[in-house]
């Protein structure tokens, strides 16, 4: 069994010693309770619409806020979103993966998103690898927000023998125009990783309404006048797709379930999906289509 702990938080924008106490805060409150997981959002301890001064509230991995930070996970473990300075001075939208007090690694999104209200590919790198880690019994994969809109990238966590998706985003109600509904579609997309691939999804979305803190001139996206707040309804799905627990929408709220590795067997073997689903095929094909392939006239 493993308990974890999400944290629906409403970061407030640029103003990172103030989300770090409040991420810290939580999870003293959740390993108090017994957590041995706590999960926050993307970006978590920056705000999403940084424009410009994403700079300003980025952090190395050795800066004196980080080990604080980690120190804070001696006796549990966190995932924290956050903007990473690399040495040689790129910026990422990371996800740090906090264990016991030390530091395990940095997950960097790999698929920027660019478009809607959304800047990130301006001001941020490009992660290069798909990373996991193991916490008791359980192999988990981190994924942060559009990197999971991409397949390919959930089928690398599951060759790497992930049984748990930890995914955390910045999702607001309005940011792809008024058309197409981000709450019903992330559902889907919970639902459908879980339940095909036989996992635990931990899902940790914000809440809160930043575009009344921005300068109009900030941004050159024209949804500025979109209902662009952030929904929450942060879930945990367990292996066939059912929802374990739920948080409220537009609200802070946190939640709380256990996950079993009796279920993830149970799920192996009533609905074996991946069971004979070979990386090693997939290799090959990629090879012939990408390298081998004739050229198109």
């Amino acid at each position: 069994m493993l308990k974890i702990t999400v944290c629906q938080t409403e970061p407030k924008l640029l103003n990172l010693q103030a989300n770090l106490e409040e991420v810290i805060d939580k999870i003293k409150q959740a390993k108090e309770n017994g957590s041995e997981l706590v999960v926050f959002p993307e970006l978590a301890l920056t705000g999403y619409f940084v424009g410009n001064r994403y700079h300003d509230v980025a952090l190395r991995l050795d800066s004196k806020e980080v080990k604080t930070l980690a120190k804070a996970t001696k006796g549990t473990a966190a995932i924290v979103g956050l903007i990473e300075e690399s040495l040689s001075m790129n910026f990422y939208n990371s996800a740090l993966v906090l264990i016991d007090g030390e530091i395990q690694f940095a997950y960097r999104k790999i698929y920027l998103p660019n478009y809607g209200a959304f800047e990130e590919a301006k001001y941020f790198a490009s992660g290069k690898k798909v990373l996991s880690f193991k916490l008791k019994e359980f192999h988990l994969a981190v994924f942060i927000c559009n990197d999971v809109w991409h397949p390919s990238l959930p089928s690398l966590g599951i060759t790497q023998k992930a049984d748990v998706f930890v995914t955390i985003v910045n999702s607001s109600h309005g940011s792809m125009g008024t058309e197409f509904s981000n709450i019903e579609t992330w559902g889907i997309i919970n639902t459908f990783y879980s339940r095909v691939f036989g996992i635990y999804g931990i899902f940790a979305n914000r809440v809160g309404d930043e575009m009344a803190h921005i300068r109009k001139d900030q941004f050159d996206c024209e949804q500025q006048a979109l209902d662009n707040r952030f929904w929450g309804g942060s879930e945990i799905i367990n292996p066939f797709g059912l929802t374990i627990c739920k948080a409220a929408l537009y609200e802070q709220d946190t939640i709380e379930a256990e996950i079993s590795s009796k279920v993830l067997r149970q799920k192996k073997i009533l609905l074996p999906y991946v069971k004979n689903d070979n990386p090693y095929f997939t290799a090959r094909e990629l090879e012939r289509i990408l390298i081998k392939s004739e050229p198109q006239l």
